[in-house]
């Protein structure tokens, strides 16, 4: 499900733990997906954020998956989809 959202809305995507982090904190996100494989270290500040901001947050199973989706040739653990 969340793959298929993801590829739907490419043109309203921010790709990546430091881009995702400043659209959280600026509003412009509604919904943030975060990678079950990927380092624990980066994804805990995303999933951490989000929840402050009341963001919702879902996970899917794989970051490589997450960046085809995104139309990119490299894996991404985060994406924020904005409003």
């Amino acid at each position: 499900m969340s793959y298929e959202k993801v590829a739907q809305v490419k043109h309203n995507l921010v790709i990546g733990m430091k881009q995702t982090l400043k659209a959280i904190r600026n509003g412009e996100v509604t919904e943030v997906v975060i990678a079950a494989d990927a380092d624990q270290h980066i994804t805990n500040k995303v999933s951490q954020l989000a929840k402050q901001m009341n963001v919702p947050c879902i996970q899917v199973d794989s970051k490589k998956q997450l960046g085809k989706a995104c139309g990119i040739d490299v894996s991404t653990a985060t994406v924020a989809i904005k409003h």
